[in-house]
């Protein structure tokens, strides 16, 4: 890659920008030749048609500037310069690719050249690539982000996030809207009334510009005012190259939905040998120079498969390595040591602090050690200082740039907070209610947990995102009172967790900030201004290890969160009817400390499990199936479980004490198991 801009139409920069279509054009057919000889398996979208449009752009970029691409990427990633050997090797699912066969075609990701993302997802890298810039931004260097996708992907809700956010914070992101009239299966008619999609950019207040995308001379031109806008800190601006699909949505895919005659017409001016005509015509080439760099190509394609096919296929053991940082963090390879009761950091002055003040407290200290944190989210910057006062205080102290309000928009918070991550950034971002991680489950579920594997771990994320639980605190009802952990801790790749006290939650929010992996962090409303010893100054407790709250003989009850208050006191009144039960307080989910709850289990020989979620399909079916599986000729009878009911949360506070856990019925379970 340049370095600066190659003069307009110089026989330097014409030709390099041939040079750049023949191989994506080479690479390009060689794969779809292997899909049709049945060599590769797997779907794949063509480039064929918007080869110009990296083309125009690349020499406009730096190594070290970043780009995110969707799944019709093979003309990106080649124009970015990801090593040609590399990639057809992740083709081929061999351990030499990109990703070590962990990606395939539509996750190629080399940082080393700054390709950061290509999503799966339509419009979900939008939000990531903010984050990108936002990581540049903050740090004050002038590296870009350049985000490409479809057309289709203007209708998403994630373009509009990420078209706001960019806007509002001035980031140096370049959107370019490959516009090639197909949405998938479905034609610009039948999806927009606007088919001038760079007019959007003014709604958002940046530039928008339409250029032809067959022409990579214009793309450059227009590239080029867009990338030394953002490098300037002028912010971002929306590119709309127009382009023909030159084929089926996928390899293979039928062209019924396609107008026939328009497509023939395309290919008859396909940009590929359309330009190379222009070389010639113009005067900027012969014909023996454009075969000599077609010939070229061709080679560095037919070495690169291969390379590719004598490469090794991956090790069976890479099945687990990448999920996170350690493989020893994987529920079903854990083999930590059992954890005993927590214990205050020796040495340590503690004073009595609310879950929510020592929240604050780690963020504190968090902000004022190490500059790569900071904090994003709706309403967490003074006066307002979060809608329960957790962030109050730290945007006065630390300004305003590194504790961030947001719009409304989840998906854009956690985006930028997962591009900010993969760019050497700690966000911290905040999900006001927990209900709400459903608006942005793809950037959890599809991105931050995913991201490192599908890199073949040439990317981390280590991200935070801190939320809230309101249940059981009255008048909040079904849509803001749930505890989603369950569809977490099913998400390989995010770490879950949940602390009881406010001497947890301060230690363990310290460990997550520093934690190179994603991790979730639930913030019980009930608790938040229950007071408890919080140790001054910085200390951290170590995610994976549960803590043994009250030791017994008889029984176990294991739990986490706010129902550890029902939990406990269940166990004091049991004690009074002669019932001895131990209280296990898992903190972590995943990691999950699975030796500590054998450990106990194995000698009560009973078990309760209590939790806020609801109870069919909760986690905890998955901790009494460990306890079933590894206690199975130990147990004296089977594991109870107590959650909430398989209703939504009701408003009424009658009904809601029914549907949640009680001391009452962790009572009842006990006792029942003791007969």
């Amino acid at each position: 890659m340049g370095t600066a801009p190659a003069a307009r139409n110089s026989k330097v920069s014409m030709l390099g920008f041939y040079r750049t279509m023949a191989r994506i054009a080479a690479a390009d057919k060689a794969i779809q030749r292997g899909l049709a000889a049945g060599e590769l398996q797997f779907q794949y979208y063509p480039a064929g048609g918007q080869e110009a449009i990296p083309a125009g752009i690349a020499t406009l970029l730096r190594t070290e500037d970043y780009m995110v691409i969707t799944y019709r990427c093979i003309h990106d990633i080649v124009a970015k310069g990801t090593p040609m050997r590399e990639i057809m090797a992740e083709m081929y699912g061999r351990a030499a690719g990109t990703s070590k066969g962990k990606g395939g075609p539509m996750h190629l990701s080399d940082p080393r050249s700054g390709l950061m993302v290509t999503t799966g997802i339509v419009g979900g890298g939008l939000p990531i690539a903010n984050g990108l810039a936002l990581a540049e931004q903050l740090k004050g260097t002038d590296r870009v982000a350049v985000v490409s996708f479809g057309d289709g992907a203007t209708s998403t809700g994630a373009f509009h996030e990420a078209m706001s956010l960019a806007a509002v914070w001035k980031l140096p992101v370049v959107f370019v809207c490959q516009n090639n009239q197909y949405a998938e299966y479905t034609g610009l008619d039948e999806y927009t009334l606007n088919k001038a999609f760079s007019g959007r950019g003014a709604a958002y207040g940046m530039p928008g510009v339409t250029v032809d995308g067959t022409d990579p001379a214009a793309v450059h031109a227009v590239a080029a005012v867009a990338i030394e806008r953002a490098r300037t800190g002028l912010g971002p601006t929306l590119i709309e190259a127009v382009c023909h699909r030159l084929q089926g949505h996928a390899f293979g895919s039928e062209e019924a939905h396609m107008d026939a005659d328009a497509l023939q017409a395309d290919r008859k001016a396909a940009p590929v040998p359309r330009f190379r005509a222009r070389l010639v015509d113009e005067g900027h080439a012969t014909e023996a120079e454009l075969a000599g760099i077609d010939a070229e190509a061709r080679a560095e394609v037919d070495d690169a498969i291969e390379f590719a096919r004598a490469a090794p296929l991956p090790a069976a053991d890479e099945i687990y390595t990448d999920v996170y940082s350690h493989t020893d963090l994987i529920p079903e390879l854990a083999a930590l040591p059992p954890a005993m009761a927590s214990t205050e950091p020796a040495g340590k002055a503690t004073r009595q602090l609310s879950l929510g003040a020592a929240v604050n407290e780690a963020l504190d200290i968090a902000l004022g050690a190490d500059k790569r944190v900071f904090l994003l989210g709706e309403d967490i910057a003074d006066p307002a200082g979060g809608v329960v006062k957790t962030t109050y205080g730290l945007s006065t102290k630390h300004g305003r740039d590194r504790v961030r309000p947001t719009p409304i928009a989840e998906s854009a918070i956690v985006g930028a907070a997962i591009g900010a991550a993969l760019a050497g950034m700690r966000p911290v971002a905040e999900i006001m209610i927990n209900d709400f991680l459903e608006v942005c489950m793809d950037q959890v579920a599809n991105h931050a947990a995913k991201l490192r594997y599908m890199s073949g771990g040439r990317t981390s994320v280590p991200l935070t995102i801190r939320t809230v639980t309101a249940g059981f605190i009255g008048s909040f009802g079904a849509q803001h009172s749930q505890s989603l952990e369950a569809w977490l801790t099913h998400t390989p790749g995010l770490k879950v967790v949940y602390p009881s006290t406010p001497h947890d939650a301060k230690g363990l929010l310290l460990s997550c900030i520093h934690d190179d992996d994603p991790c979730i962090f639930f913030e019980p409303m009930r608790l938040n201004f229950t007071p408890g010893p919080v140790p001054e100054g910085d200390y951290r407790i170590p995610i994976g290890r549960a803590a043994v709250r009250r030791a017994g003989r008889d029984l176990t009850i294991i739990s986490y969160g706010w129902t550890m208050t029902d939990s406990l006191s269940a166990a004091e009144k049991l004690a009074q009817e002669g019932i001895d039960a131990e209280v296990l307080d898992l903190r972590t989910l995943v990691p999950l400390d699975r030796a500590a709850i054998l450990e106990s289990v194995g000698r009560t020989k009973r078990a309760v499990i209590v939790h806020s979620a609801v109870e069919f399909g909760g986690f905890g079916a998955e901790l009494a199936t460990i306890i079933h599986t590894h206690l199975h000729g130990v147990l004296r009878k089977p594991v109870a479980r107590v959650g909430a009911r398989y209703t939504p949360v009701p408003f009424s506070q009658a009904l809601e004490g029914l549907h949640f856990p009680s001391e009452a019925r962790v009572l009842e379970a006990a006792r029942m198991l003791m007969k």
